[in-house]
């Protein structure tokens, strides 16, 4: 399988919240690579050349289209007021963002990567000697 390489990418707009002002719309990128099978990306535009990468597991998005899910840099949760949308929180050293995004929209990117990928089955398209030299040559650096 390991062969079989495919990148997914689908493209949606998350509205970015903040205090006492109106939402500002984010292009998001979600991008699911079989080379990361435990691994979903979202890069969010910053601006005309910008992009701004965050990646999480595939499992914690799924948990979070359901119920609150994530205690770390990452927290997805079903809004309290709309079934139909999901909020996503962002925290770095640099900051925090909250933002809303369609459950639908997310659920069906995530399909397809189950598509892909069937669940419990990513072990078989990690390449674990691939892996290993990597961390390796980056330790050494």
């Amino acid at each position: 399988m390991r062969n079989d390489h495919v990148t997914l990418r689908s493209t949606a707009v998350f509205d970015l919240l903040a205090p006492r002002t109106p939402a500002v719309p984010v292009k998001v990128e979600l991008r699911y690579d079989t080379r990361d099978p435990y691994a979903v990306i979202a890069a969010f535009r910053t601006g005309k050349a910008g992009w701004v990468e965050w990646v999480f597991s595939r499992d914690l998005l799924a948990d979070g289209l359901i119920a609150e899910a994530g205690d770390g840099d990452v927290r997805i949760r079903p809004a309290v007021d709309d079934p139909e949308v999901v909020v996503i929180e962002l925290s770095s050293p640099s900051g925090h963002a909250v933002f809303e995004a369609s459950a639908q929209e997310l659920a069906d990117f995530l399909d397809k990567t189950y598509d892909v990928v069937v669940p419990g089955n990513e072990h078989l398209w990690v390449d674990v000697d691939e892996a290993l030299t990597h961390l390796i040559s980056n330790d050494l650096s």
